[in-house]
């Protein structure tokens, strides 16, 4: 797809932005600032990147435990995403939803999910409460290879479809559940094959080429904002990262380093970064877009540093009900 410089470089820094931020989330892990466990999602930036460009901000996703790409993506600033995972009350979530479950309404982010694929059926509800209000809005719905196998999966794919939903599904297909591989786990090698059950339309996309994916998730964006019904689209990539981290003593248990190895040589943001310099963009354009990334990270992780946890009395703040 031929995308003006200008939407190329959004992709760019876009992918950039969550590559920094999980790098940086990797090091205070292993540092013991940030409690609890992260799953991250270096490797897999095109697809967050390429679909959410679609989007505006009163669209709404729904996201995975692997959901800091989805987040950032959609709009959402470092600052408060940090002082989510430092547990802090300045966080999207004040603290209490942590890496696997940040959320943020305003922005239409309806929140990371530790449960597998539990965002789906969220994501569907969305998308008849639009059409029951009678907006363009659409849903989009991010979940794993491993989610394609579970029963919410089909069960909002007949919802979506019978009720012809403004929803699109993406499948992330990084190639493992947990550490067992797709190829193991189904009697398909496609998972967006299943579309054809349900009477939708649907299409799988190299998932490390964010112009690929951005086209796709065009075309079913617009479908669904149009009345058209839902899409499933399957992005093929693969998580560099091990399932979580802590992980990293295991990793060649389950796959090979040279599997590993091969699907880093195809790396989202290289590949655009060639498109991008043979369109005529400087190098230096690119160095400004890494700096302002650097900046907006120390100042992320200054603000999270310095913010309060939540008092004890906030452990009955922002819920359904009290007893």
């Amino acid at each position: 797809m031929d995308l003006d410089p200008k939407k190329m470089m959004e992709l760019y820094q876009a992918m950039l932005r969550i590559r920094r931020f999980e790098e940086k989330v990797m090091d205070l892990y292993a540092r013991q600032m940030v409690p609890g466990i992260v799953h991250l999602y270096i490797g897999e930036e095109a697809v967050a990147a390429g679909v959410c460009a679609n989007l505006r901000e009163d669209d709404y996703i729904t996201s995975t435990h692997r959901g800091h790409g989805h987040c950032i993506a959609k709009g959402g600033e470092l600052r408060y995403m940090m002082a989510e995972l430092y547990g802090k009350s300045t966080g999207y979530c004040h603290g209490k939803g942590g890496s696997m479950h940040i959320a943020n309404i305003d922005l239409g982010i309806l929140g990371a999910n530790g449960i597998v694929p539990s965002g789906m059926p969220i994501a569907a509800g969305a998308a008849l409460s639009s059409k029951m209000r009678g907006t363009d809005q659409v849903a989009v719905s991010f979940f794993g290879d491993g989610g394609a196998n579970n029963g919410a999966f089909h069960e909002s794919l007949n919802l979506a479809a019978a009720w012809k939903l403004p929803v699109v599904f993406i499948c992330e297909n990084n190639q493992y559940a947990i550490s067992v591989a797709a190829q193991r786990l189904g009697s398909i090698e496609d998972y967006y094959l299943r579309k054809a059950a349900y009477g939708i339309e649907g299409c799988k996309v190299d998932g490390n080429d964010v112009l690929a994916v951005y086209e796709a998730a065009r075309e079913a964006v617009e479908r669904a904002r149009k009345g058209g019904g839902p899409s499933l689209i399957e992005c093929k990539t693969y998580r560099w990262r091990g399932h979580y981290e802590g992980e990293a003593d295991r990793t060649y248990h389950y796959r090979a380093k040279k599997e590993i190895e091969s699907w880093m040589k195809k790396c989202p943001i290289e590949r655009l970064k060639k498109v991008l310099l043979k369109k005529g963009v400087k190098e230096s354009a690119l160095e400004q877009v890494e700096t302002g990334i650097q900046k907006e990270l120390e100042e992320a992780i200054r603000f999270a540093g310095e913010s309060p946890f939540p008092n004890p009395e906030d452990a009955l703040r922002d819920v359904f009900a009290e007893s």
